[in-house]
Order: structure tokens, then sequence, then C-alpha cells
């Protein structure tokens, strides 16, 4: 035992510094795992990988008198924050339901293109897209992916799947001429074997997960924000169909009985959860289910309610009455012990204001560090990429930011970050 110890120590004893290898020198580094505020740290980058985190000192020794490329000094160092409901391809504004009749699938593009950037020097560097037009976000993953875009780590769900008039069929209140038969392609589905296609051609457009809409919504223009909005046996279908292709499934539900349909079908997260019963909170206890509050998204409806014109009636009603009530049940889930992964549904709210989640959370009664775990260890976990996001540790993933200050004390300061990396790569430097 002892030479095995010695051996490691004379292992680690040196770390040459290779060309592309970062030294980020921290005031104050946020341990997510121990929670842990550790002061005095250093986190040695080398590539798109951490290799080293530890006391500064310690670093350095191992260092020997090897220099790395580049060092940086910095507040607080904590892991790159991760916003598990996005819609990066278009913004709220007075015009919205316009856009859908004057938009080619290039504009969509570039402005996911733009709004991804946002988000990412927001700090956010690994985002859950869950539905998008036209399927840009999955071409827009890969010119992330190639350096061609500046943006976060996306896993998309590409077009939403809803049932005939449900919350994501594309030409709800359409003209008669226009609105046509939208089918699983268009991911509009009606019975099991729809549902099987409908995830199939997720798949084929290289979606890396499935959303569904298993209840009414907010912003779509149908009367109902809350009825259930799938069978039994069409939410069976897309879940199995989706677990064979290794796919999880993320259901936008605000009604409770569309959530517990969604979850005895074994969905991975709801989304909104917005009348969310004691019941409902027990059963996704049971099965693990991962809720996503979106508390942001529902105090900007509710604001905009109050402005005339700013959304349709139809719409007007049910984001006054619905925007309101997802505070009061993030108060109550997170008392039940509801497994909480941060999400903003920001594309409603603007993006790059993603961290205002955070404020709302810790209102809400989380405390700082479990809020920050959701965007970190709990979105990893849902995303089930544990072993390489959502911690400052060797091994990880190279994403991190920094903000001047501790945001164990005040939260807020997470809404003004002077540093971001992804992938090893500095976006912001401030």
């Amino acid at each position: 035992m002892i030479k095995t110890l010695s051996l490691l120590l004379a292992l680690t004893a040196a770390l040459p510094a290779a060309a592309d290898t970062l030294l980020l020198e921290c005031e104050a580094l946020i341990d997510v795992a121990s929670g842990k505020r550790l002061r005095d740290a250093a986190v040695l980058v080398e590539g798109n990988r951490i290799r080293a985190v530890g006391e500064r000192r310690d670093i350095e020794r191992q260092l020997g008198d090897s220099e790395p490329a580049a060092r940086h000094r910095l507040g607080t160092c904590l892991p790159g924050l991760m916003d598990m409901h996005v819609h990066l391809d278009g913004q709220s504004a007075r015009n919205s339901y316009l856009r859908r009749f004057i938009q080619n699938e290039a504009d969509y593009a570039l402005l996911a293109a733009h709004y991804a950037e946002k988000t990412l020097l927001a700090g956010f560097t690994t985002v859950r897209n869950v539905g998008d037009a036209f399927n840009v976000t999955v071409a827009l993953r890969k010119a992330i992916k190639q350096g061609v875009a500046r943006g976060p780590r996306i896993h998309t769900a590409a077009k939403s799947l809803a049932t005939t008039g449900g919350h994501a069929d594309p030409t709800n209140s359409y003209r008669k001429t226009l609105m046509g038969e939208p089918g699983p392609v268009q991911g509009v589905i009606n019975g099991p074997w729809e549902a099987s296609e409908a995830v199939r051609q997720r798949y084929k457009d290289g979606a890396d997960l499935i959303k569904i809409t298993a209840t009414g919504g907010v912003l779509s223009l149908a009367r109902s924000g809350e009825n259930p909005q799938f069978a039994d046996e069409e939410l069976a279908a897309v879940v199995a169909a989706a677990r064979d292709y290794g796919m999880h499934v993320a259901a936008h539900a605000h009604g409770a009985e569309g959530m517990r349909r969604a979850v005895l079908a074994g969905v991975r997260s709801i989304e909104h959860g917005t009348y969310m019963t004691p019941e409902v909170m027990e059963l996704m206890n049971q099965r693990g289910t991962f809720w996503v509050p979106t508390i942001v998204a529902g105090e900007f409806v509710a604001e905009k309610a109050a402005e005339d014109g700013y959304y349709p009636e139809v719409v007007r009603g049910k984001a006054a009455t619905i925007g309101p009530v997802i505070f009061e049940t993030f108060k109550k889930a997170y008392r039940a012990g509801v497994r909480i992964a941060f999400g903003t549904d920001s594309g409603v709210s603007p993006h790059g204001e993603n961290a205002r989640e955070f404020e709302l959370m810790v209102e809400g009664g989380m405390p700082p560090l479990e809020a920050i775990q959701s965007a970190t260890l709990v979105a990893a976990e849902l995303l089930e990429r544990s072993d390489e996001l959502g911690q400052l540790a060797a091994g990880m993933y190279a994403d991190i930011v920094a903000v001047d200050g501790d945001p164990l004390q005040d939260i807020s300061l997470l809404r003004n970050l002077s540093f971001v990396m992804k992938d090893g790569v500095v976006y912001r430097d401030d």
C-alpha cells in the first residue's frame, strides 16, 4: 500500500505543461459535489479537458519549472452552467405570431446562432433545446462542434411532437386553406403507430432527445393551457421508440392529468409542471422523474399579459393565469423533494438572461448551492453525462465560468459573469 502511494505521488509530482495548457488561478472555487468553497485554488486545463484541480500552491508545485501557455487570474470559479430548457431559434416579441409567415429557414438559423452566442457568453456552456423550427438547432449543433459558430454544447429535440390541435401543432390558428394535414414528419401524431414514426423521424433528422407536449400550453393559439393531449397508448409508444433509439423524452406539461400520464409512461423529465399536485410529486419521486420548472418564463408571460396587444386574447388570459402559479408550485415541489434540474424556457423570456432563474429558485426556498447544483450536477445527471460534465474535476470537459464575489452568498452575481470557458476555449475574460 505504501509503495503504491509513493508511486502515485511520484507520477503526479511533476506535470510538464503542454503547449495548450492553461492555468486558472481562482480566488475561490466552488466544489459543487462537496458544497465547499475552496480559497486560493487553481484549475489546470490541457486541451479541452481539466487536468488537475486543487490548491494553487499544490498545482504550481506539480508544474515545477514548466510554464503554462497562459494564466488567468479569476474570482470565484465554478463549473459551466447548464440550461435544460431553451428555444434558441427565436425570442418572444409583439410580432411573434407573424414570424412563421414571414421567416424562412435561414432566418431561424441565423437567429439561433445569434442567441446561442448570447447564451454562451452568459455562462451556459451546455443546453437542451426542446423544440425548434426546421431542425435548425441540429445544424447549429454541428456548426458549433465544427468551430464555425459560437455557442453552448447543444442537446436538441429538433421539432417537438404534438397531437392534432395540440400545443406543438404548427398549424394551430391557420385558416383552412393553409392548415393542411400535418403528420409525423411535421411532428403531429394520432395513435401509437404514428407516435413511433415521429420518433424515428426525429432520429433520422439528427435529434438527441424527444420532446412531447403532453398538455396544452400557454403561448399556443388554442383554448386550453392544461388539458391532457396524449393518450396512454401514444405516450407509451413514444417512450418505447425513444428508448430503442437511445433517446430520452422530455414532456411539456401544465395540467396534472397530463403529467401523471407522462410520468407513468416513463418520460425522463416534466417541463414547467405548473399545476403539479402532491400526488404527481410523489409519483415523480417514486419514478425518479426530473422536473425542469422554468419559473422565469412564468414571470415573463405574466408580466407581458398585462400589456395590451402583446399577446393575442386567447393567449393573454392563459399567460395571466398560469404564469404566477409556477412559482408557488416550485415552493411545494422543492419541499416535497422532487428532483429539480435548471431550465428557463429562454426564447419565451430573453436569451442571455437565463441566470434570473437562480434568483427565483432561491426566493422559492432553495439554497444557493442547490440552485447551482441544479444547473451543474443535476443537469449532467439528467443528460446522463455525469462522467464528463457538471463538475470541476480531473478528466471533465473544461467548461468553467467565474464571477467576482461569492454566489453562495449572493446568487444574483451569476447574472454578471467575468469569465467563460467552454471545451478549453476562452470565450469571455473581463
